[in-house]
């Protein structure tokens, strides 16, 4: 049986964002949060948010007249586990070719590098 992959889909990971503001949320809340950003099909969100309990990202129990999800792992949790998953991927695990690129490329502060700096030396 292969490891279940960290990574959310891109809609999936809309979708946990939502949640994880909300701390638990309806399919009507999701959607109608989802709605006034970008037209969705109700029946689209129904079908993730089940996908996303089938993958363990969500739990669902019953309220009163609806079906109430949680997330099951924090937001930093999973956002850490696609983090490690895409350097593993796209570096080969070596997290400095990402850092490298993002100080050359994506034009960060100063601001921006001396909190990276600051948080280096409280890692080492």
């Amino acid at each position: 049986m292969r490891p279940r992959n960290p990574t959310l889909t891109d809609q999936e990971l809309e979708i946990m964002k939502v949640v994880w503001d909300l701390n638990q949320a309806t399919v009507r809340e999701v959607y109608e949060h989802l709605r006034a950003h970008r037209q969705i099909a109700y029946t689209t969100v129904m079908t993730m948010m089940k996908i996303l309990e089938t993958k363990g990202h969500l739990k669902k129990s019953q309220d009163e007249r609806a079906f109430l999800y949680k997330p099951t792992k924090p937001k930093q949790q999973v956002i850490r586990g696609m983090v490690k998953e895409f350097i593993q991927r796209v570096f080969n695990g070596s997290a400095e070719p990402l850092l490298v690129h993002l100080v050359e490329d994506e034009g960060l502060t100063e601001k921006d590098l001396a909190e990276i700096a600051k948080l280096a030396r409280r890692k080492s």
